[in-house]
């Protein structure tokens, strides 16, 4: 193999930099040349790629976001876009392919695979942390600990006011950042889409802890974005209404995925970055590389979105523990 591609798709994630460098640097070593297809799949489709060479990636590692873009691409839905992507490919005599995304950039890699015969290795990137087959998701750690630091901010607010403050982190199918920013952030509450959020049951919980603190009434409520309909704002509505209290709606939104990435972050995406070029060339394709135990796999694409990563059970019992 003598040039492969690399592209970044869907949303970014801090740490994306950071995987790119190791991808150039250690396909360096390798003589292999790397080709950067900026604005993911799109500029797959329309050819915009730029050469990559390892005084190219200098100074990135710290940076957030993706310096080769990225972009969402509904013409790869389509035959003609697939067919589009392949040639390019073809033309520009790039024989593997990396992807870093979540699952909608994975399926995007199977059905390359499918149509030509593509040879692709995924690289998990998503501050979701939703991704089967690697304990974390390039872009988690620094997601929960940005997302932490607002929370901490609100939560001086919340006790010194005794007013309920609902803050809303990212989590539309998946509640893996609330339940940690929760844990860590000491949150009264963490509401999360794997697990029925009942209204009264919320309310009866709170009012008991309040009457717990000597009627103390302050208290900090996790909400993944996705758990209930309408989200946070509808929740503590029915809240404030039933318990007759003043309340304050947080959205920490699009925040959670800027900012440069943490130490964890820089570590795993160069590893992954790393073992996706040793993919490659190991024939590994159709794969995801992540890290499961500290130990590096290599998880069938298919499987990255038809198994469901489940939450660690431990940290699920943990509220119901540390919130007395």
């Amino acid at each position: 193999m003598k040039r492969i591609g690399v592209l970044t798709s869907g949303g970014d994630a801090p740490g994306m930099n950071a995987c790119i460098r190791a991808i150039v640097r250690s396909a360096a070593l390798r003589r292999i040349d790397v080709v950067g297809i900026r604005r993911g799949y799109a500029g797959l489709i329309k050819g915009d790629m730029i050469s990559l060479g390892p005084r190219r990636v200098g100074h990135i590692l710290e940076r957030g976001g993706t310096f080769l873009d990225s972009s969402r691409s509904p013409e790869m839905r389509t035959p003609e876009g697939l067919r589009k992507a392949i040639n390019t490919l073809q033309e520009k005599a790039i024989e593997g392919l990396i992807t870093i995304g979540g699952d909608g950039t994975f399926r995007g890699a199977v059905a390359l695979a499918e149509m030509g015969g593509v040879k692709i290795v995924g690289i998990p990137g998503t501050i979701d942390n939703d991704v089967f087959g690697s304990d974390y998701t390039i872009g988690f750690d620094t997601a929960i600990n940005t997302a932490l630091q607002s929370i901490d901010k609100i939560r001086d607010t919340a006790d010194s006011l005794e007013m309920l403050f609902f803050v809303e982190v990212m989590g539309r199918t998946r509640g893996f950042i609330a339940l940690a920013v929760g844990i860590a952030g000491g949150a009264s509450e963490i509401l999360i889409p794997e697990t029925e959020t009942n209204i009264i049951a919320l309310v009866q919980r709170l009012q008991k802890r309040f009457l717990k603190r000597g009627g103390q009434q302050g208290a900090l409520i996790i909400v993944a974005e996705g758990d209930t309909p309408g989200g946070a704002k509808a929740i503590a509505e029915k809240v404030g209404d039933l318990m007759k209290l003043d309340y304050r709606v947080v959205s920490l939104g699009h925040v959670q995925r800027g900012g440069s990435p943490t130490a964890r972050d820089r570590i795993l995406a160069s590893k992954l970055g790393v073992a996706a070029v040793s993919g490659l060339l190991e024939e590994k394709h159709g794969c995801m590389v992540g890290e499961i135990g500290s130990e590096i796999v290599y998880t069938p694409l298919e499987d990255t979105w038809t198994k469901v990563k489940e939450l660690d059970a431990s940290l699920l019992r943990l509220p119901h523990i540390l919130t007395i």
